[in-house]
């Protein structure tokens, strides 16, 4: 039996990103980087919807009020659905107008951590920021070529964020405060693998990570083994969430940026997963 079904048969993204489960909405929203949209699957019909957005955007996280904050080209910003209304907040870089905000996700406690990266990926001018809920930003970690995949240990004490053109992984010490120290290697890539791209951790305290050019997602224990890999028919697969009630299904977007077109790059996929994910973090501010 497969492991994998496409979502859409008709929908792909140019750069599949940033997705995010909505209890709220019983739905799974992602973003098309290049496009760029912002894009939703209604777990209840299975309809597709996607929003045109006047720039690219990296991700999106929900607001306790309504709507979301989302991460665009430059910086932070509210944005409101039906109709779209977009609310800046802060651009954290405006002396980098060649930057881009590339993936993003709040942490239990509401607060938002999210990279930056050069558009042309040539320079190393990316940064790890966290936005708290009194709209403060903070520039937490520097000198990403193309930051990738918060991620936050189900315990809390632990921060995973990568820089994929290195194919590294790191873990952070995390505070309860939002301090990060004793950055580490966690997971080193092979050429083999391709590039570590988006992440999720599930509810038993493993990692499942993207593989950019790897053509599957790849689950490691919390000492950085890896314990179990799902090959997809898409070769640049970006970014997971674990969705529905029960958290126990699993959707993971691709890119079909710089390929030949074909059904398989660029869909969105269900994953048959057997396990379940942790709750949705949620921007209280």
């Amino acid at each position: 039996m497969a492991e994998w079904t496409i979502i859409g048969r008709d929908v792909r993204d140019e750069l599949g990103e940033g997705t995010l489960w909505s209890a709220r909405d019983n739905a799974v929203y992602w973003v098309d980087i290049l496009a760029p949209t912002l894009n939703r699957l209604a777990l209840d019909t299975s309809e597709i919807r996607r929003w045109p957005m006047p720039e690219p955007l990296g991700w999106v996280v929900e607001r306790a009020g309504g709507g979301f904050i989302g991460g665009f080209r430059s910086g932070f910003a509210e944005i409101d659905l039906d109709p779209v209304a977009i609310r800046p907040i802060a651009d954290p870089e405006p002396h980098l107008p060649g930057n881009r905000m590339n993936d993003g996700k709040a942490d239990a406690q509401g607060r938002i951590w999210c990279g930056t990266m050069d558009m042309a990926e040539a320079q190393d001018m990316g940064s790890l920021y966290r936005l708290d809920p009194d709209r403060r930003w903070t520039r937490m970690d520097e000198g990403y070529r193309v930051p990738n995949g918060p991620a936050f240990s189900h315990c809390g004490r632990w921060l995973y964020h990568s820089d994929t053109a290195r194919r590294v992984i790191y873990r952070f010490a995390l505070d309860a405060d939002g301090a990060i120290a004793d950055r580490r290697p966690f997971v080193h890539f092979t050429e083999a693998d391709g590039y570590p791209d988006g992440m999720t951790v599930d509810a038993d305290g493993h990692i499942w990570v993207a593989h950019w050019g790897g053509g599957r997602i790849s689950r490691f224990s919390p000492d950085g083994e890896q314990v179990r890999t799902v090959t997809l028919p898409a070769r640049q697969v970006t970014n997971i969430t674990f969705a529905g009630a029960g958290l126990d299904r699993m959707f993971v977007t691709t890119a079909a940026t710089g390929l030949a077109p074909t059904e398989h790059d660029g869909a969105l996929y269900e994953i048959d997963c057997g396990t379940r994910g942790l709750p949705t973090g949620i921007f209280p501010g």
